[in-house]
This record gives C-alpha cells, sequence and structure tokens, in this order.
C-alpha cells in the first residue's frame, strides 16, 4: 500500500462531486425558474412517488438529514406546497403531503427534467448509463 494521495482525476470523492456538479447544473435553473431549492424538488418527488408520509421516511429517500429536512418542511409549509398533520396512530409523529400546488411544482416541470434527464442519458449513452447507476446503488448498498 503506497502512501500517496490518487491524482484528482482518479480520486473516487471528487469524481462523484465532478458528476454532481454536471448532472445538477442543468436541473438547478429549472429549480431556479420553479422558486425551488434542490432539497426542495428532492422532498416534494419524495411525496410525488410515494404519497404522504413521516419526515423519517423522506429525509431517507430524499438524502437528507432530518434536522435539514424539518427546516425545509418549515419552508415548504410557508410556501403552500406542503401540509403537515398529526399521524392518525401516533400524535407524537406527523405526516407529510405535496399540496396541489406542491404537485403543480412537479407537473409543470416534469417535462424539463425527463429532458434533461434523456440528454444526459443520451451522451453517456443508454448502457453505459445503466451499468452508472447500478455501480453507484452497489456503492450505497456496500
Amino acid at each position: 500500500m503506497t502512501n500517496d494521495l490518487p491524482m484528482t482525476s482518479r480520486s473516487l470523492p471528487i469524481a462523484l462531486l465532478r458528476a454532481r456538479e454536471r448532472v445538477m447544473g442543468p436541473i438547478r435553473n429549472m429549480l431556479a425558474d420553479a422558486g425551488v431549492t434542490e432539497q426542495q424538488w428532492r422532498v416534494l418527488r419524495v411525496l410525488k412517488e410515494d404519497g404522504p408520509q413521516e419526515p423519517t421516511h423522506i429525509a431517507e429517500r430524499a438524502c437528507l438529514l432530518l434536522p435539514s429536512l424539518t427546516r425545509i418542511l418549515q419552508k415548504l409549509e410557508a410556501k403552500g406546497l406542503i401540509l403537515r398533520r398529526v399521524h392518525p396512530g401516533d400524535k407524537r409523529r406527523q405526516i407529510v403531503e405535496a399540496t396541489a400546488k406542491g404537485e403543480q411544482i412537479i407537473r409543470d416541470n416534469i417535462q424539463v427534467s425527463i429532458r434533461l434527464a434523456d440528454e444526459l442519458r443520451t451522451k453517456l449513452g443508454p448502457d453505459r448509463h445503466e451499468v452508472l447507476l447500478d455501480l453507484l446503488n452497489d456503492l450505497h448498498d456496500l
């Protein structure tokens, strides 16, 4: 084993950051036009995909820390994009759901989001795109 750091071009953390910026750059423009942050978009996407749910599940699915999610939910609620209600079976817990206005944000931007994803998939090549997703999911599951 060597004590030499790998060149930044072969550093996994740096490569992941570069890739994230390449993917997120165009999406950030779409989100700025929609008036939501990346994190708010992820929360709305999770709610659209999985329906009303508890914050712990949202945090896990949206890759957010629970304390950060608490602030994000406050902002989404202030914008009228989500509702929070007491869990029917346990008054200590809550359920979060997207409002019609929150769901409209997704509907208004889904075509742009799909187009951006398709462009990236085409540039990378469908087979390599699927392999990349598989490898990233494998890395997550380690």
